[in-house]
């Protein structure tokens, strides 16, 4: 008798916690979100979380694993002499037959016998992209005041602008290229870790001692990048790490990029190497000091590395002006340099070259095995079908799925409602409890819900045959269906597909059933996300999916199985071998 008080403070507390309406379905995040800080209390939990991270970056970004690196073949030319720096120009292969344009910026004095720090610069959604000079934004002021500072500077192009011209800037928004993770946001940051490449074997640049800095979309790409590459020391992602908005660019935005998660979070990935913020009155960093810089100092607080993280504010709109820049070069100075003095980092008159002398591809043509966009995609999907790599964890994080720790129910009579812990989603279904013969239990999924697949004659012979059945209404079907605004500007970047959730569905449901070798049913079109769901499970399923027509071609995912990155992650042929699938 006194273990029932306990019993029903436990159903209570699973009643409180599986909601009236799906969370999947209410106050869906958009990237103009205002978003609350995550706290973490001891480093090893932020280090666990900071790797879960890491790959839903690369996941998104079409980069896990990374591509082969390829010879950059650097064209290094056109020298342009300063007065205490030089500038050239710059194409790299990084890709086969994919040509990245920028500029080098070198200092003219001698190289230490270590070498020159290095910074990769690149650029945000400026008019004249890499060439911005406005009081609002230059990038070649700040690479020419870099320079006879002590660093070597390459300032390169988004995908789209200048010299690299092989794609539009925005694109892998179409459904068949967010199948593949095929995006400007991918190639941007692959090009960036290109760059790092590039950097790091020029004679006179300490390799192990690589920065980066950027404004707008170049601060996105910055942090993108510095969570993901270990080998940038230095960073100042600049007017971009906010909790109030996440960028409204296609190259910001890939498909799962920000799952419960946001760019402050992802610029925490820093942690502990020294990293300046800076933000502006006028645009989404206003809250700079009062919200994101908090957040993220609590993440280097648990390095015990308070001091390598700064922010500054100003009064102005979005830029990346002088004062802006300069506080960059204190920050720099201070923690790579070794020098303190202020006075050394005002920046004085700049010399800007005209616009034409700069450009890689003036009175020159790419070299004659430059692809085209579609050629690139088709390399794309190439490289993909060749990656080796853990299967099941790729699949899994394209699907964006768990195997659940713990599984909330309610049940009365034979009606049954299943939740994740802390998720907010509801799952309700039928449980036939059975016979109890010992067979293990099966759990059928039918594409129009629970009700439907008790009317099927696969149920009928499972509950003859004795055997405890459970059906769910997946996501969106059944009695679950329900409103869902899909309108969203990016809805895909911060929130799973209706097929993705389906899947997690179904792993829920067979968690909580929790029996090896359970027997799992998919019918229709939903015998599908039950091949998925049995590629990704944590415990063996004895499978039964008949999938009529789908071949797992682009067309059919498109159509019928709709998840981004599903077949960077090796589609049908992955979900087969992991499932043994029948």
């Amino acid at each position: 008798m006194r273990l029932l008080p306990a019993i029903l403070l436990a159903c209570l507390a699973a009643q409180a916690q599986i909601p009236e309406r799906d969370a999947r379905n209410v106050n869906l995040p958009n990237t103009d979100t205002h978003f609350t800080a995550k706290t973490y209390k001891t480093l090893a939990e932020w280090q666990a979380r900071r790797e879960v991270l890491r790959k839903q970056i690369l996941s998104a970004a079409g980069l896990l694993p990374a591509f082969p690196r390829n010879d950059l073949h650097a064209q290094v030319f056109g020298r342009i002499e300063g007065r205490d720096y030089t500038i050239e120009k710059v194409l790299l292969e990084t890709l086969p037959g994919f040509y990245l344009g920028g500029n080098l910026y070198r200092p003219r004095k001698a190289a230490p016998p270590e070498g020159f720090p290095g910074v990769i610069s690149p650029h945000g959604h400026w008019n004249y992209g890499r060439l911005e000079n406005t009081p609002t934004a230059s990038v070649p002021a700040r690479a020419i005041s870099l320079a006879p500072q002590g660093y070597v500077v390459f300032a390169y192009d988004m995908v789209g602008y200048n010299d690299t011209i092989q794609t539009p800037h925005d694109f892998g928004d179409r459904p068949l290229e967010e199948l593949w993770d095929f995006s400007s946001l991918g190639l941007q940051l692959w090009n960036s870790m290109r760059a790092v490449d590039f950097l790091q074997s020029l004679a006179g640049v300490n390799p192990r001692m690589i920065g980066a800095t950027g404004a707008s979309g170049g601060g996105t790409q910055t942090f993108l990048l510095t969570a993901v590459d270990d080998r940038i020391q230095f960073s100042a992602p600049a007017n971009m790490v906010s909790l109030i908005y996440q960028g409204g660019g296609v190259c910001e935005n890939a498909p799962s990029l920000r799952l419960d998660t946001n760019n402050a979070e992802i610029a925490a990935m820093m942690a502990p190497r020294p990293m300046l913020m800076t933000g502006a009155t006028g645009d989404w960093t206003r809250n700079m000091l009062t919200e994101e810089y908090p957040a993220v100092r609590a993440i280097y607080d648990l390095y015990g590395k308070a001091g390598e993280v700064e922010a500054w504010l100003q009064e102005a709109p979005h830029n990346y002006n002088q004062p802006n820049r300069e506080a960059m070069y204190r920050f720099f100075g201070k923690h790579v340099l070794g020098e303190t003095d202020p006075a050394r980092f005002k920046e004085g008159s700049i010399r800007i070259e005209k616009l034409q002398d700069m450009l890689a591809l003036m009175n020159r043509k790419l070299p004659d095995n430059a692809v085209s966009f579609e050629q690139l995609f088709d390399e794309w999907k190439r490289f993909s079908r060749e990656q080796t790599g853990d299967r099941k964890e790729r699949l899994a994080l394209a699907l964006a799925a768990e195997w659940p720790r713990e599984v909330l129910s309610q049940i009365e009579g034979e009606r049954i409602l299943l939740g994740r812990s802390g998720k907010g989603d509801r799952i309700p279904g039928i449980w036939l409890k059975g016979s109890g013969a010992g067979a293990p239990p099966a759990l059928v999924v039918h594409p129009d819900g629970a009700q439907a697949a008790r009317q099927s004659p696969e149920v009928a012979a499972l509950i003859a045959s004795g055997r405890p059945v459970l059906l769910i209404d997946a996501f969106q079907t059944g009695s679950a269906a329900e409103p869902r605004d899909r309108s969203a500007k990016m809805f895909l970047t911060f929130n799973q597909s209706d097929d993705a959730n389906r899947v997690q569905d179904i792993l829920t449901a067979l968690a909580w059933l929790h029996t090896p070798k359970t027997r799992l049913v998919g019918l229709g079109k939903a015998a599908v996300w039950c091949l998925f769901a049995a590629a990704v499970s944590g415990e063996p399923v004895d499978l039964v999916a008949n999938l009529g027509s789908f071949s797992g071609a682009d067309q059919d995912f498109a159509d019928s199985f709709f998840v981004p990155g599903i077949q960077r992650a090796g589609g049908l042929e992955a979900a087969r071998e992991l499932a043994g699938a029948r």
